[in-house]
C-alpha cells in the first residue's frame, strides 16, 4: 500500500509540475495613463501582438491609469517582481542614472524629428543601456509629444509665470525650469493632476496635447500656451531578472513584438498630436494662444540657463549630441 502510495504521489507531483511548466509566462505592464493615449494604444498592440503569435507561452495584463502602480513606485515594484513591463516617462529616471536627464531639458529639441534622429542614432540606443547597472533594460522609446503650458490665466511671456504654482514630475531639471521663470513647482502624481487643477491647488500644469485632451485637463484649464517647450517621452523599460530569464528565443520574439508595438505607438502620437490640439479648440473649453517668435524667444532665454546649471551632471558631451540632432 505504501508504494503504491508513494507512486501515486510521484505521478501527481510530475503531472502538477508539467501542468505548471505549461503556464504561461505573465507580463503585467502598468501605466499611468488613458487606454486610448499613444501610451495606452501601445501597450494594447503589444498585448494583442505577443498573445498573437505566443499565447501559449506568454500572456499580457495591461493596467492603465495607474491602476497598478504610480511612474513613482513602479521602477521599485519592478525590481521586487510585482510587475515585469512599464513605460515611464524619462523624468522618472533621474534617481537612477543622470544622464536620462537631457531629454528633460527646456527647448533643447527643434521638434519632434530632432527627437526620433537623437533616440535612434549610436548615442540615443546607448542611453537605453545606461541603466543596466541598476537592474532594469531599456527597451525601446515611446513617443508622447512636445508639451505645452495650461493655466488659468492667460501665458505669453516669462513674466507671466512668476508666482504661479505649476504641477512638475519627480525632475530637478524641471523644477529648476519653472524656477528659472519664477514659477513654484510641485512635484506631484499624475493621477492627481485633473483634481489639483479643478480645485485650484495648482494654477497649471504642462503637458503634450495627447495628456491634456485624454485626462479632460483643458475642462479645467482656460488657457493652454503653444509653447513646445519641452519634451514628454518614455522609456519602455522591464528588470535584468525577469528579460535575462526568458528563454533567449522567446526574448527575441517578445522584443520584435514590442518594437512593432512602440512603432505602432509613435505612428499614433504622431497623428494624434495634431488631432487632439484640434479637438481642445473645437470643444471650446480652452483658448489656445499661439506666441509670437518674439514672446517664445523670451521663454527661451529665460530657460536657457538650465543648460549649464545640469551640464557637469548630464555631460556635455551629451547635451552637444543632442543639440546636433536638431540639424537633421
Amino acid at each position: 500500500m505504501r508504494l503504491l502510495t508513494a507512486a501515486v504521489t510521484t505521478v501527481a507531483l510530475t503531472l502538477g509540475a508539467q501542468i505548471a511548466s505549461a503556464a504561461p509566462i505573465e507580463i503585467k505592464f502598468s501605466h499611468v495613463v488613458a487606454e486610448n493615449t499613444p501610451k495606452g494604444k501601445m501597450a494594447l498592440k503589444f498585448k494583442e501582438l505577443v498573445e498573437e503569435r505566443m499565447g501559449d507561452e506568454v500572456s499580457v495584463s495591461v493596467f492603465p491609469n495607474s491602476q497598478l502602480f504610480g511612474d513613482d513606485k513602479v521602477l521599485e515594484a519592478m525590481l521586487l517582481g510585482d510587475v515585469q513591463m512599464a513605460a515611464p516617462s524619462l523624468s522618472k529616471f533621474q534617481k537612477y542614472t543622470p544622464s536620462l536627464q537631457v531629454f528633460d531639458l527646456p527647448f533643447l529639441f527643434n521638434d519632434m524629428a530632432a527627437v526620433d534622429r537623437f533616440q535612434q542614432g549610436e548615442t540615443g540606443q546607448e542611453l537605453l543601456n545606461s541603466l543596466n547597472k541598476r537592474g532594469l533594460v531599456g527597451l525601446g522609446y515611446l513617443h508622447n509629444g512636445m508639451k505645452q503650458m495650461s493655466a488659468n490665466q492667460p501665458l505669453r511671456v516669462p513674466a507671466d509665470a512668476d508666482g504661479k504654482k505649476f504641477r512638475i514630475m519627480t525632475s530637478d531639471v524641471l523644477q529648476a525650469q519653472f524656477e528659472a521663470v519664477g514659477g513654484v513647482p510641485l512635484k506631484k502624481p499624475f493621477s492627481e493632476v485633473f483634481t489639483l487643477l479643478q480645485t485650484k491647488a495648482i494654477d497649471g500644469a504642462e503637458n503634450p496635447w495627447s495628456n491634456i485632451y485624454s485626462k479632460k485637463f483643458h475642462e479645467v484649464q482656460p488657457y493652454i500656451t503653444e509653447t513646445n517647450h519641452g519634451l514628454l517621452d518614455y522609456m519602455v523599460v522591464t528588470s535584468a531578472e525577469f528579460w535575462n530569464g526568458l528563454d533567449d528565443d522567446l526574448r527575441v520574439e517578445v522584443k520584435k513584438a514590442l518594437d512593432e508595438a512602440i512603432a505602432y505607438g509613435n505612428q499614433i502620437s504622431q497623428e494624434q498630436d495634431a488631432a487632439d490640439r484640434q479637438a481642445i479648440i473645437d470643444s471650446g473649453r480652452s483658448e489656445v494662444i499661439e506666441i509670437t517668435p518674439e514672446e517664445r524667444q523670451q521663454w527661451v532665454d529665460a530657460m536657457k540657463p538650465v543648460w549649464k546649471q545640469f551640464e557637469d551632471e548630464i555631460g556635455s558631451d551629451l547635451i552637444d549630441a543632442a543639440l546636433k540632432s536638431n540639424e537633421g
